[in-house]
């Protein structure tokens, strides 16, 4: 995973094929953060928490890791399926929601090349041992503080 590139800190705009992957609630209330960005920029849609919309994709991160995990799952299966496209994720479960990236860079230790990831997460994946890989639930199972 180092040959592969980061996601930039602050994602202020898209290339043609690119979609901005944000961390979401199922409620999809796109209030703040990378949510709000997606919701003014970049396409999301107000009330739909999971998925692809517009130029954006939702990640639910506040429902527990077992929904992020299938979220992530579906995320990488769309990005398989979709290979002229470049999925560009943000730092999602690492602000509100509570995770950290140890906790999520896992979900995406079978992510495709065109999902770029966060430096912080390809540092956790890099210190993975190799061939690790335990499904949709990541490594450890661990959680937010206090979950």
């Amino acid at each position: 995973m180092t040959a592969q590139r980061t996601t930039p800190a602050r994602i202020e705009s898209l290339g043609p094929d690119e979609i901005f992957v944000f961390g979401s609630n199922d409620a999809g209330s796109h209030g703040a953060g990378a949510a709000r960005t997606a919701y003014e920029r970049f396409g999301a849609v107000w009330g739909q928490g999971h998925g692809l919309q517009g130029r954006s994709y939702a990640v639910d991160t506040m429902s527990g890791r077992e929904v992020m995990a299938r979220d992530v799952e579906a995320l990488v299966a769309t990005a398989d399926e979709n290979p002229h496209l470049t999925f560009l994720v943000t730092p999602i479960g690492t602000g509100i929601a509570g995770w950290s990236a140890h906790d999520v860079a896992p979900l995406f230790v079978d992510a495709p090349e065109n999902v770029v990831l966060p430096a912080a997460f390809l540092a956790v994946l890099d210190a993975l041992p190799h061939g690790l890989s335990d499904g949709p639930n990541g490594i450890d199972g661990g959680g937010p503080a206090g979950a």
